[in-house]
């Protein structure tokens, strides 16, 4: 269990959470122990943030599947794994939660919120 007790006193800095099954299963807690900590915080999974992290940047796992589907697809008709291309994910996810950026003092200026996919409030 991750407590503040065991955090060392921060004084500047953010926090970057990142992707691991073992951390995903205490998301809330990362997000409350950064908050605590006043430490903006971010993560390339929207689900961190939804969970009280300051932001996320990256690829749309719906996407992503998405194209998961279309390889399954083309070896289930024939194709040969090695032949088919490696693609990078086309779409990225930017997402603030509006709620945690109050709660640090920012203020997020309105040119970045109007690049974002998505505001938590």
């Amino acid at each position: 269990m991750i407590s503040r007790q065991r955090l060392p006193p921060l004084r500047n800095g953010g926090l970057v959470v990142v992707n691991d099954n073992m951390l995903y299963d205490q998301r809330k807690r990362i997000a409350e122990l950064a908050l605590s900590c006043g430490l903006p915080s971010m993560s390339w999974t929207s689900d961190l943030t939804d969970a009280g992290l300051l932001l996320s940047y990256g690829e749309d796992f719906v996407d992503q599947f998405r194209g998961i589907a279309v390889y399954v697809d083309k070896i289930l008709k024939g194709a040969k794994p090695a032949d088919l291309p490696i693609e990078i994910p086309a779409r990225y996810d930017f997402v603030i939660n509006a709620n945690t950026a109050r709660k640090l003092g920012l203020d997020i200026p309105p040119s970045v919120l109007a690049r974002t996919d998505r505001v938590i409030e």
